[in-house]
């Protein structure tokens, strides 16, 4: 098929946030200064992972017997995050001599269950940055401090019904995350890393077969047709070429795609970001592969367009979105599936199973 590219115009300037972890390390390190005996900071300043000095303000601030806890309240800037104007709380109390920094989840915050994420079974669902994040913010106010660090969200338990934490094994609440400390909004990044988390686990879990699917219609479609379980499903949304390419260096044996008429037609057409802005489909392309169908060219819509040229034109992308994928996973151990459905969930196309070792080289 003929791949099109469309201009695609820069968004306009929006404000940035900060994550989950660099909300729990100010909350932190506030904490602490009041657990040793000092005023509480207010603002609290804190480092970020790539040197940025930044300040947050604090929502609320306690102190008791053995025990000191401060909040902060989650800005995520202009970005549709779940977890936007949550309060995050930090309770530190003493721990015994020689036990270093323990984490501890609140009320709020997930604990891990599943092998295959950056923290093991057993453990708070508070990832590997922002605990660097907050002994290096403890560390300013005290070396090698003997301390327990509980973190929690309110309403977090809540607010996790929003997210994949339950498909990842994190039962009880959010994670708290964060790379930089900062929120870009509507970046894809967040995203992607959950679809690679996703993967993590599948493996972990000795999962052999994996469906990445556009959104919850194909997702329960290609379930059923394959019955899958649900550590197999991976919500790749629009990123099917972020999804790819994890698993091109962390291959499974057997992948399937699947998604709807319009986003494997897409694919079908070389692109590997299937959302509306990076361009819509190309009828012409549909139309050349079919010239004998009249008014494809013209289709008001891709629903339309399939329907217009029946049955065989399903199987035609799903082959050519085959053959897009393959090229991404390169000579990866896998067999690809490509399945297309429609908006009633039928099966509308499919390019059976196959090596994609191998195959890249001959083309």
């Amino acid at each position: 098929m003929r791949r099109i590219t469309s201009a695609v115009q820069d968004p306009p300037t929006l404000r940035r946030g900060w994550t989950t972890g660099a909300c729990a390390t100010a909350a932190a390190k506030a904490a602490f200064a009041a657990l040793c005996g000092l005023p509480f900071p207010d603002p609290v300043e804190i480092t970020l992972p790539r040197g940025q000095r930044v300040a947050f303000a604090l929502a609320e601030t306690t102190r008791g017997a053995g025990f000191a806890g401060a909040g902060v309240v989650k800005d995520a800037g202009d970005d549709p995050d779940v977890t936007h104007g949550a309060l995050i709380r930090a309770t530190l109390r003493p721990a015994p001599p020689g036990s270093g920094i323990v984490f501890r989840a609140g009320a709020g915050v997930g604990t891990v269950t599943r092998p295959g994420l950056p923290i093991p079974p057993g453990e708070p669902a508070i990832n590997p940055v922002p605990r660097a994040m907050i002994r290096a913010a403890l560390a300013e106010l005290r070396d090698d401090p003997d301390v327990v660090v509980e973190i929690s969200v309110v309403d977090g338990q809540r607010l996790a019904e929003r997210t994949m934490n339950g498909r990842l094994g994190i039962v009880g609440g959010l994670s708290i995350l964060g790379t930089t400390g900062i929120v870009v909004p509507y970046s894809c990044a967040a995203w992607i890393a959950s679809i690679h988390r996703g993967i993590d686990v599948a493996r972990a879990a000795g999962v052999g077969h994996v469906a990445g699917a556009t959104g919850s219609s194909s997702e329960a479609a290609v379930r059923a047709l394959h019955g899958l379980p649900e550590l197999a499903l991976i919500d790749m949304g629009d990123f099917v070429g972020g999804m790819l390419k994890y698993l091109r260096d962390h291959p499974l044996p057997r992948v399937t795609i699947a998604g709807g008429l319009a986003k494997m037609t897409k694919l079908a057409q070389g692109r590997l970001d299937l959302h509306s802005k990076r361009g819509e489909v190309d009828f012409a392309a549909l139309a050349a592969l079919l010239p004998d169908v009249a008014g494809l060219r013209e289709a008001n819509t891709v629903a339309h367009a399939f329907a217009l040229a029946g049955p065989g034109l399903g199987d035609m992308v799903a082959a050519a979105a085959w053959q897009s994928a393959a090229a991404v996973l390169d000579d990866a151990p896998t067999e690809l599936e490509v399945v297309l459905f429609d908006r009633t969930g039928q099966l509308a196309g499919r390019a059976p199973l196959a090596h994609v070792h191998g195959r890249n080289r001959r083309r």
